[in-house]
């Protein structure tokens, strides 16, 4: 029976798994669903830098055109095209019969004919040709030679925001560290919660038993007994509370990092703060912020598309090469095949003004994104001294915490002590039980002012531009 017992629950064992904070980070930067999402952004901007090259080495395209006509103009050109045109295409023969017929005439001593109006006849074959199939084959090459400047300054900015997209998610990468240590540290703090209910727990029922005692003695009252029994009741019901929270950690750190298998956290994680007063820590934070890199890549893009958009100020130049072949039916006949080369070179000479003000819009975007910048750096200032004060003030207040913690502790041994001797002056477990809250209450502080102050540390860390 125990071996079925062992065997059954052995799933479950497999699956749990105590996870510290670095394994927690590593598989949220490579499991995290929305960072991969965004990681398909790099992608998409290394396919865009191929873009420009492609076009600068041309297209070439197979045309295949296939028709049936009667058009008189159609069949004419296709037999053109095709070189099958003759003489009688042209509807000779209703020139040359009449005109056969007035010379014969001539020679056999007749009066000349009148042939005036010969020339005025409509040729019957060329005005009605029969319907003709025509296959039309053809391979166009067509090539930009100078563009004035456009696909160039393409490929500048599509690579100014591949840079900016990597700066972007390096940015994202590090702002998901916050998320990992509140869920982690959360998860942890609950357990310290835990911990102190059923130390309160332990704390109360010892109360009881102590107040029963002394009531089976005499020198007690049942009221304490049942005071002391509704503390010990009212802090497991804490326990229950926190240990929500702390399966609400667990299951943030499992969404966070893809990983289902995660079960419990090890200990508790303070990120390290480099020793250095504010002024620095802004001057590095302008260095080494990802996301005022991605802007700067940006503010680099808007200048090069002043460039972009005044391609019009130049002409564009471009090739056109064609080889094919027309004929009756689909066949390969190199009599009946043909080439064009041309080049063709267009300039814009007027256009109301357009190409002007597309140069005047992009030299406003430019501006536009140098002010955001500005923007930016005075928002990291004052998100680093902010961080950086919290931080401060969170080591203080840690520190008068625990002195409390020492002070509340001290209290509650005394009053217990003088609960059970009745030492001093008469006291009752409403005494005692407020004195168990207030140690309670401090220790509670104290973890959760360690919680406070890890989150404030990693808030710094990354507000300077450091990964967790």
């Amino acid at each position: 029976m125990k071996r079925i017992i062992v065997l059954s629950a052995l799933p479950i064992i497999l699956m749990a798994r105590t996870i510290s904070f670095n394994e927690a980070l590593n598989l949220a930067e490579n499991n995290n669903k929305e960072l991969l999402a965004k990681q398909r952004d790099i992608e998409l901007a290394k396919e865009r830098i191929k873009e420009p090259d492609a076009y600068k080495k041309g297209k070439l395209v197979f045309n295949e055109n296939i028709s049936r006509t009667n058009h008189a103009g159609y069949v004419f050109g296709m037999k053109l095209a095709s070189r099958e045109a003759n003489f009688g295409d042209f509807g000779f023969s209703d020139f040359l019969n009449p005109l056969g017929t007035a010379i014969y005439g001539a020679s056999q001593g007749n009066p000349p004919s009148d042939m005036s109006g010969i020339l005025n006849k409509e040729p019957n074959d060329l005005n009605y040709p029969d319907a003709r199939n025509n296959f039309e084959s053809k391979f166009v090459f067509e090539i930009p030679i100078f563009t004035g400047y456009k696909l160039e300054n393409a490929k500048t900015m599509a690579l100014l925001q591949l840079k900016a997209k990597q700066a972007k998610l390096s940015h994202d990468r590090k702002a998901l560290g916050l998320e990992v240590i509140k869920a982690y540290n959360g998860a942890v703090t609950a357990k310290k919660f835990i911990a102190l209910t059923k130390e309160a727990a332990k704390i109360a029922k010892r109360f009881q038993n102590t107040a029963l005692d002394m009531y089976n003695k005499g020198i007690s009252r049942m009221v304490d007994v049942n005071q002391a029994g509704m503390a010990a009741y009212s802090i497991k019901t804490k326990t229950k509370e926190a240990k929500t929270q702390f399966r609400l950690a667990i299951a943030y750190l499992k969404f966070l990092t893809d990983d289902k298998s995660i079960t419990d956290v090890k200990g508790f994680i303070n990120p390290k703060i480099p020793s250095k007063n504010l002024k620095t820590l802004q001057e590095n934070a302008m260095v080494n912020r990802d996301d005022l890199k991605w802007m700067k890549k940006n503010v680099e893009t808007m200048k090069t598309k002043i460039a972009y958009d005044s391609a019009d100020e130049y002409p564009s130049i471009g090739a056109h090469v064609e080889y094919g072949m027309n004929d009756n039916k689909f066949t390969v006949n190199t009599k009946k095949d043909y080439y064009l080369v041309a080049f063709g070179l267009k300039k814009t000479l007027y256009n109301a003004g357009l190409t002007k003000i597309a140069k005047q819009k992009a030299k406003i975007e430019h501006l536009k994104a140098l002010q955001y910048e500005e923007y930016m750096r005075d928002g990291i200032k004052l998100q680093v001294e902010k961080n950086y004060l919290e931080y401060k003030t969170q080591l203080k207040t840690l520190v008068e915490k625990k002195k409390t913690v020492k002070m509340a502790k001290s209290i509650l041994d005394e009053t217990e002590d003088i609960f059970k001797n009745n030492l001093q002056y008469r006291t009752n477990m409403m005494y005692l039980l407020l004195s168990l809250g207030k140690y309670i209450e401090a220790r509670a502080d104290v973890i959760t002012s360690n919680y406070k102050k890890s989150i404030s540390a990693a808030s710094l860390k990354l507000s300077i531009g450091n990964s967790l």
